[in-house]
């Protein structure tokens, strides 16, 4: 393991990952925020359902 850190530079590969991580985290939040269920600034949006109305034959 220790001959991987020869070829990359510890430092740039450190701040390439964290940089990576924060971008990936920052998609998976983005994308929650787009869908209803998980919407956690705005709520569900639902729309207002219509008044179900049943009619009864009359005799």
């Amino acid at each position: 393991m220790w001959r991987i850190w020869l070829i990359f530079d510890p430092r740039r590969a450190l701040v390439a990952l964290f940089i990576f991580l924060f971008v990936l985290a920052l998609l998976i939040h983005f994308i929650l925020l787009s869908t209803d269920k998980f919407n956690w600034l705005d709520g569900p949006r639902t729309a207002p359902h219509a008044a179900v109305t049943t009619t009864t034959p009359s005799p």
